[in-house]
C-alpha cells in the first residue's frame, strides 16, 4: 500500500502556490481589496440596502480571479479535456481542495460562494451527460458565463425529500407548440440575481412520494412569472439565496432537460463528487484552525508561560488533530477508490464512505473553528480573526449538500443492509 500523494500532484500544488503568490495575492492586496477578507469582510461584501445581495465590486473581484486562473490553466483543472480541463481525478480534486482551504481565507479560495481558483463544475458535467444534441452548446455557454442556471429543487415545504414537490408542470399547447405550464415556489435558488435560467424540478406525473414523475425544465429567469419574493438572510452574509415564486410560466417542450419523469437523476448526478470535495475543503479549513491555534498557543505567554504548556489547551487540539488525520486519510482513500469505479458502482459500493467523510468533516471544521476562538480568547471572538467566519460558513454544510442526518441514514442503510452491497445477503439471511 502506498499512501504518498502522487509526485505529479504534489508538484502541481507547488505550481498553484506559485500562481497564488504571483497573481492572486497582489490582486487581493490592490485597491484595498483586502477589505473583503479582513475584519470588514461581511460589510464589504454585502449590499445591506439591496436585499443583502453581494456587492458588485465583490463579485467583479471574484470574476477577475477566476479569469486569471482560467488563463493560467487552473480553473478548469477538474473538467475533461474537451472542455479545456486536465481530467482532474477525484483524488486530485480532494487533495487540492484540502490544500487551498488549509491556507485560510483569501481570494484563492473563498468557499462562502463556492469560489476557487480550481473550480468545481457539477453543472457542466450535468449538461454534458444529460443535454440533448440541441442543448449541447449550453456547456460551453456556461463556461463563458452566457448561460447561468440556478438550481430549483428545494421548496418552502419540502427540503431533503424532493419526492414531495408542490411545483407542477402541466401540458399546454400555445400557438401550435406543445409545452408546459409551470406553477410553484422554490427556495435557496442560489445565484438567481445573475441567472439566465432556473433548472426547475417539478412534478409532471405521479403522486406525492413517487421518485418517478419529476422532470427538470429550463425556465427563463427573466420571465414575468418568475419573481424573487425575498432574499433569505443567512448566518454568513451576503446572501444570494432567494425564495422564488413561479406563476404561469410557459415553456416549450424544448425546455425539457434530462430524462422525462426521471429528473431526480440530475440532482443525484454529481452528489458523490461534490460531497467528497466538500469534505476535503472542510478538513482543510479545520487544519487551518488547528495550525493557527497551535502557533498562537506557543507564542502567547500569560503569567509568563506559554499557553501551549497547559493540558487544557493541548488536549482539545490533540483530539481535533487526531480526528483530522484520520479523516483526511479516509477522504483521500475514498476519493482514490471513486476513481477506480464507474458512477453506478460508486453509488452502490462507496456511498456510505462518502457520507462518513462528509458529515464528519463538516462537524470537525465547526469544532475546530470553535476551539480556535476559545484558544485565541477575545481576539478569536472578534472579526479580526477569521474563525467566526469559518464557523458560520461551514456550519451551513451540516445542512446543505445533504444534511448530516441524511448522511448518517445513508451510512446506517449500508451498515444494516437496507441498501448497498449487504442488501442481498441480509435479505437472504432474513428469509
Amino acid at each position: 500500500m502506498d499512501f504518498d500523494i502522487p509526485k505529479d500532484l504534489q508538484d502541481y500544488l507547488g505550481v498553484l502556490d506559485d500562481f497564488i503568490e504571483k497573481e492572486i495575492k497582489p490582486l487581493e492586496e490592490q485597491d484595498d481589496n483586502i477589505r473583503f477578507f479582513d475584519h470588514r469582510r461581511e460589510w464589504a461584501r454585502t449590499d445591506f440596502d439591496n436585499g443583502g445581495l453581494p456587492r458588485e465590486e465583490w463579485e467583479d473581484l471574484l470574476r477577475e480571479a477566476k479569469r486569471r486562473a482560467d488563463a493560467a490553466g487552473h480553473f478548469r483543472f477538474g473538467l475533461p479535456e474537451e472542455y479545456g480541463g486536465q481530467n482532474g481525478s477525484n483524488l486530485a480534486m480532494a487533495v487540492i481542495r484540502e490544500h487551498l482551504a488549509r491556507k485560510g481565507l483569501g481570494l484563492h479560495n473563498d468557499l462562502q460562494n463556492e469560489h476557487s481558483i480550481v473550480a468545481n463544475f457539477p453543472q457542466i458535467l450535468m449538461l454534458r451527460d444529460f443535454a440533448r444534441e440541441d442543448q449541447k452548446h449550453l456547456a460551453e455557454a456556461a463556461l463563458k458565463g452566457e448561460f447561468r442556471a440556478t438550481f430549483g429543487l428545494t421548496e418552502p415545504e419540502h427540503g431533503s425529500d424532493a419526492t414531495h414537490m408542490d411545483t407542477t408542470a402541466v401540458r399546454e399547447t400555445r400557438d401550435g407548440v406543445d409545452g408546459w405550464l409551470v406553477n410553484g415556489e422554490k427556495m435557496w435558488t442560489t445565484g438567481m440575481h445573475v441567472a439566465t435560467h432556473m433548472m426547475c424540478f417539478c412534478r409532471t406525473s405521479g403522486e406525492d412520494g413517487d421518485a418517478r414523475g419529476i422532470s427538470c425544465l429550463l425556465l427563463p429567469a427573466d420571465d414575468p412569472g418568475m419573481k424573487v419574493e425575498e432574499y433569505l438572510w443567512t448566518f454568513n452574509m451576503p446572501t444570494d439565496h432567494p425564495r422564488v415564486s413561479i406563476t404561469n410560466v410557459w415553456v416549450p417542450d424544448s425546455a425539457l432537460f434530462g430524462p422525462p419523469e426521471g429528473g431526480l437523476a440530475l440532482a443525484q448526478h454529481f452528489v458523490h463528487e461534490n460531497r467528497i470535495r466538500q469534505a476535503a475543503s472542510s478538513t482543510g479549513a479545520a487544519l487551518y484552525c488547528i495550525d493557527e491555534s497551535v502557533d498562537y498557543a506557543r507564542a502567547r505567554a500569560p503569567f509568563g508561560k506559554a499557553l501551549a504548556i497547559n493540558q487544557a489547551i493541548q488536549f482539545p487540539l490533540v483530539e481535533l488533530a487526531t480526528d483530522a488525520e484520520m479523516l483526511r486519510l479516509l477522504i483521500f482513500k475514498t476519493a482514490w477508490e471513486m476513481d477506480q469505479m464507474t458512477k453506478p458502482e460508486v453509488a452502490i459500493q462507496l456511498s456510505d464512505k462518502v457520507s462518513m467523510c462528509n458529515y464528519k468533516a463538516n462537524r470537525l471544521c465547526c469544532n475546530a473553528a470553535d476551539r480556535a476562538m476559545q484558544v485565541h480568547g477575545g481576539m478569536g471572538y472578534s472579526r479580526h480573526k477569521p474563525f467566526g467566519h469559518i464557523y458560520r460558513h461551514h456550519r451551513r454544510y451540516r445542512i446543505t449538500e445533504g444534511s448530516e442526518e441524511i448522511q448518517m441514514r445513508k451510512v446506517a442503510g449500508h451498515l444494516f443492509g437496507f441498501m448497498g452491497p449487504k442488501k442481498a445477503a441480509m435479505k437472504a439471511a432474513a428469509e
